[in-house]
This record gives structure tokens, sequence and C-alpha cells, in this order.
């Protein structure tokens, strides 16, 4: 996988890429917003599967730069940034960004963060929210079966009606099972917001999904993080 560093301390980016490589990515080192900007032009070859991003940038603000990525490519993008403070966790998700890794960071934590979102953004393939625009395999989990393109829900061959963001909240853990997803990252992907006054929704929408799919070990609680998806038994 081609990954974009965007770093401008050359030290970090050194210890890191040589990490990475070592793990198999193919590093470009990007030293500013506007220097990871032309490396993500589509006349600069092979696509990036993911950007790492500091937000402490010469040029410009981290945020300002991930905006811009955002509104010329999906490609995941991972902040990677001393700003520990909550408000900016939210305004970097808020702003697109697919994960936020506060420094200092495990580097097995980092490698997992990266391998997460590549597998939950494949170039071609469609978000939660976004199925209906092609063929795409349903997915079995047991009884429970997920039809993506027609957005239909059954257990046990009987048809299980949900609502649209009750049907987001299932298929993006379904795509996932025996992951983890961190509340704050639900919120982000499933309802394009901030976990600020959200939370209380979330935990709305997992109950009734339970109750409805009358699984209610289906969805399983990890205290303090999340929500993971336990495939039934076959």
């Amino acid at each position: 996988m081609r990954l974009l560093l965007v770093e401008d301390d050359n030290h970090v980016a050194a210890a890191l890429a040589a990490v990475l490589a070592r793990h198999g990515f193919e590093v470009t080192h990007a030293r500013s917003g506007e220097e990871a900007l032309q490396a993500l032009l589509p006349d600069t070859g092979a696509p990036f599967g993911v950007v790492l991003l500091d937000l402490g940038l010469p040029d410009q603000d981290g945020f300002e730069v991930c905006g811009r990525i955002r509104k010329r490519t999906a490609t995941p993008v991972i902040m990677v940034t001393a700003r520990a403070d909550v408000r900016s966790r939210i305004h970097g998700l808020n702003l697109g960004a697919d994960d936020y890794v506060v420094k200092p960071y495990d580097t097995g934590e980092l490698l997992a963060r990266i391998h997460a979102v590549s597998r939950r953004t494949v170039p071609g393939e469609s978000g939660p929210e976004d199925t209906d625009s092609g063929p795409a395999e349903p997915l079995r989990l047991g009884p429970v079966l997920i039809e993506l393109p027609t957005r239909q829900v059954s257990v046990d061959g009987t048809s299980v009606p949900l609502t649209r963001k009750e049907f987001d909240l299932l298929a993006l853990l379904a795509q996932r099972p025996g992951v983890v997803f961190r509340r704050e990252q639900i919120i982000s992907e499933v309802w394009r917001t901030s976990w600020e006054g959200t939370g209380r929704t979330l935990e709305v929408h997992i109950a009734s999904l339970r109750s409805k799919l009358r699984m209610p070990a289906l969805i399983e609680t990890v205290r303090g993080v999340g929500y993971r998806l336990v495939a039934p038994a076959v």
C-alpha cells in the first residue's frame, strides 16, 4: 500500500517511515500541507491507501489541509497529532478524518488503525449510507441476512423493518464482525456529526436493533470504548 506521511519534523518522519516500510508500506513524505496536496493530484502515480496527517504544519493548519483533501479525494485520513483535547478530535472527525491518533502513540496501535481504515474505505466500494449504487454481496451472519443494495434485513428468512439509521448502523458493524468500533467513530460515520449530544441517540439505536432482531447478544457493548458485532455460530 502507498501511504502519504504529512509531517514537518524530518526526524520523526524518518523514524516512522522506517517502521512503516518494514511492514510493507511504500511511504511518500510531505513536509507541508501544500506538498501533501500536490502529492494527491491524480497524475502523480498510483493512489495512496491512507494519509497520515500531522496538524502542526509550517504553511497551514492540518485541519485546513484535511478539509481540502476531503474535497478532492475519498482517501482515508488519519490525523496524528499531539493535540489531545476532545474539541480537536471532534473537529477533525467532522472535517472528514477517518481516525485521530494522539502522540505519543504505540506503533502497533497506529498500524492497526491504518489497516482498519484501509479495509473500511476501499476505492470503488460504497459506504453504509451509499449502498444502492451497484451490486454488492449480501452479508450473512448466522440467521441474519443483510442485503446492502436493497437495504433489506431478514432473520431466518423473516423480513425485519429497520429505520435508515438502524440499517446504516447495523451495516457498519456487520462489515467487520468482531472489530470494536469506538462510539465517536460510529457517530461520525453513521450520523455525520460529532459525539457531543449524540451519545444517547446511539444507545437508543443499539437497543432498538437488539430488540427488532431479537438477538440481544448480536451487538456487544465494550465498556468505555464502543460496540462490536458478534457473529452468531453457524
